[in-house]
């Protein structure tokens, strides 16, 4: 099942076409954006394997500059992605589905920047460290039994175990890239 009411909150078991319709998803924005999308990449808890999730596919397209995807409102228009605007700082969000139901939330942001980088980290860490998924997932379904008509509140009520699971997925990611590093003779002087 993809494709959820507009402003509810209904968690699902993951499922396996959740990977198969972003792949999907994938393959036609790099064919629409060509080179400008640097890198796109299935983001969010459809990405996390071992955790409930809205059934709403978010996809992250990494473009050198917010600017780069302008030009091509249209022809994403043409394909069903629908432009939102920046709603919030440092993201332009284009969204798929009709009025009523969402199925896709795509994020541009900036290649490497912090939205990037944070949305890769979570992912990554989430479906590493399994006792870290748990936690959030608890918290999601409690939110969401809580919340079910209201997004707005759900999704306030994940910010604190968000930003405290990002900052530990930062520091994750960079003992992971120090670990890789120091297997080939790379010295990271500054932990010396």
């Amino acid at each position: 099942m993809v494709g959820l009411k507009r402003g509810t909150v209904e968690l699902i078991p993951h499922q396996k076409e959740w990977s198969e319709n972003a792949e999907n998803v994938i393959r036609l924005l790099k064919q629409l954006l060509g080179d400008t999308a640097i890198d796109i990449q299935h983001i969010g808890s459809t990405a996390i394997s071992s955790i409930h999730a809205k059934p709403i596919i978010d996809i992250a397209i990494a473009v050198n500059n917010l600017n780069d995807i302008l030009p091509y409102i249209d022809l994403l228009k043409q394909h069903n992605i629908i432009f939102r605007g920046e709603m919030i700082a440092g993201e332009i969000l284009f969204v798929m589905g009709d009025d009523g139901i969402r199925t896709h939330h795509i994020h541009i942001v900036k290649w490497i920047g912090a939205e990037w980088n944070n949305y890769i980290n979570f992912r990554d860490y989430l479906n590493e460290c399994p006792e870290k998924a748990i936690l959030y997932d608890t918290c999601k379904q409690k939110l969401a039994m809580q919340f079910s008509n209201d997004r707005k509140s759900y999704t306030a009520g994940k910010e604190k175990i968000i930003q405290r699971l990002l900052a530990e997925a930062k520091l994750w990611r960079e003992i992971e890239i120090n670990d890789d590093n120091s297997q080939f003779g790379v010295v990271n002087y500054e932990t010396i």
